[in-house]
Order: C-alpha cells, then sequence, then structure tokens
C-alpha cells in the first residue's frame, strides 16, 4: 500500500513538472513574436523631422506695471525649454526692452533681434510694419512662429496668450485646403502605431512576469519532489532497522 501512494504522487509531480515546463516554453515563443512585432512598429514610428522655430514675446520699454512683463518671460522660458526638444532651432524676437532685460543673461544667444522704444506712444500700423519688415529682411527661415502677448481682459485682468503664423514658404507650399481633411487620418495612424507600440511592450512585460512565476513554481514542484523521495528513503530504512 505504501509503494503504491508514493508512485500515484509522484506521477501527479512529474505531470506538473510537465506542464509547467511547457507552458513556460509556450509564453517564451510568444513573448519572442511579441518582441519582433514591437520591433516592426517601433520601425514604423518614425519622428517627423524637426522643423525652425521663432518664438516672439511682446512687451514694452517702461516697468513699474507689476508682473506683467514676468509672466510673458516665464511663459516664453517655458516654451523654449520644451520647443528645443521638438523643433531644430529656437530664436527669439523681443519686442520692447522689458523682455531683453529679463532673458539677456540666460537666452542671450538665442536673440534674433530686440527692439527698443517699444510702448512709450500708442501702436500703430507703421510700428507694427516696421517690426514686419525687419523680420522678413532677417534671412531667418522658419517654419512656425508663435506670438506670446498679454490679452486685455479687463482693469484688473489679463491673460498671457499665444498665437501662431507661418512663414511664407510654409504658406505656398500647401496645395490645396483640402489637405486639411488627411490630418485625421495621419494622426489616426501615427495613434494606432503608437498604441500598438506601446501594447507589445506592455505584453511583453507580463510575459516575463509569467516566466518567472512559472521558473518559480517549476523550481518549488522540483524541490518538493526531491524532498518527498528523501523522506520516503529515510522512511523506508528507519522501516528496515
Amino acid at each position: 500500500m505504501f509503494s503504491c501512494m508514493g508512485v500515484s504522487e509522484l506521477s501527479v509531480w512529474t505531470l506538473q513538472l510537465q506542464w509547467v515546463r511547457v507552458q513556460n516554453m509556450s509564453i517564451k515563443n510568444i513573448q519572442k513574436i511579441i518582441k519582433s512585432m514591437k520591433m516592426v512598429e517601433v520601425a514604423k514610428y518614425v519622428p517627423e523631422d524637426k522643423k525652425n522655430l521663432r518664438l516672439v514675446c511682446v512687451s514694452l520699454d517702461r516697468g513699474l506695471c507689476g508682473a506683467i512683463h514676468s509672466s510673458i518671460a516665464k511663459q516664453m522660458k517655458s516654451e523654449v525649454t520644451t520647443l528645443t526638444a521638438t523643433w531644430k532651432e529656437v530664436m527669439l524676437v523681443g519686442i520692447g526692452d522689458k523682455i531683453r532685460g529679463i532673458l539677456h543673461r540666460t537666452h542671450s544667444d538665442q536673440f534674433l533681434v530686440a527692439f527698443k522704444e517699444v510702448g512709450r506712444k500708442s501702436p500703430t500700423f507703421g510700428d507694427a510694419l516696421i517690426i514686419a519688415l525687419v523680420l522678413l529682411n532677417s534671412g531667418y527661415e522658419f517654419d512656425e512662429s508663435p506670438i506670446i502677448f498679454n490679452q486685455f481682459r479687463s482693469v484688473t485682468s489679463y491673460k498671457t496668450e499665444e498665437k501662431s503664423i507661418f512663414f511664407l514658404n510654409t504658406i505656398a507650399s500647401a496645395e490645396s485646403m483640402s489637405i486639411y481633411d488627411d490630418i485625421d487620418a495621419d494622426e489616426s495612424t501615427t495613434s494606432e502605431q503608437s498604441a500598438r507600440m506601446t501594447a507589445m511592450d506592455n505584453a511583453s512585460k507580463n510575459a516575463s512576469e509569467m516566466i518567472k512565476k512559472l521558473t518559480l513554481t517549476f523550481n518549488c514542484t522540483c524541490q518538493a519532489v526531491i524532498t518527498k523521495e528523501l523522506i520516503e528513503i529515510i522512511s523506508a530504512a528507519a522501516v528496515l532497522d
């Protein structure tokens, strides 16, 4: 009776070990396929070529007006930090001497041009024309040019806003307005590839966790089988004595 029970239990352990081994090999094979799929999606997910950007900051020459200049400078610094990673080159245009003074120490090498004598009188079309001509004749070609300025809301409040203008060549190169119909499709395709790449990465990580757990189960089962066999040997030896 003792011998039959031992053989039966040993067969159960053997079957469990075989099952764990098969599951482990299966998951490893699936993980290889998943990693290959991830590599394919990563190859498709090629970032767009970086472009040139010109950041225009509008302030004044005069101070004693609270944080109206520092709010522009704060947003500009944040924009430069963010955009430098996504654009080839970020150049600054300072309209007003205050913004130049605030940013001179930290961003002097990025200033394309700075304008003074701004805000002493009410702005006119002639002032805007002079600034536009200087920028157009600067020789610096850009793809996009956000303008950061303070928008009037009420006597006691203002809001820092941003609007974008585009280089003439960028506008001229647009074949037609129907090009915007393709933006949704491009966004959808890019999102799909990105989501798939992320999903394959998560699946690969999950497979690694499953392999670790199955390996642990396999080792524990082996240890249990060995321990049981040792106990049976010791028990049999004790009976013979």
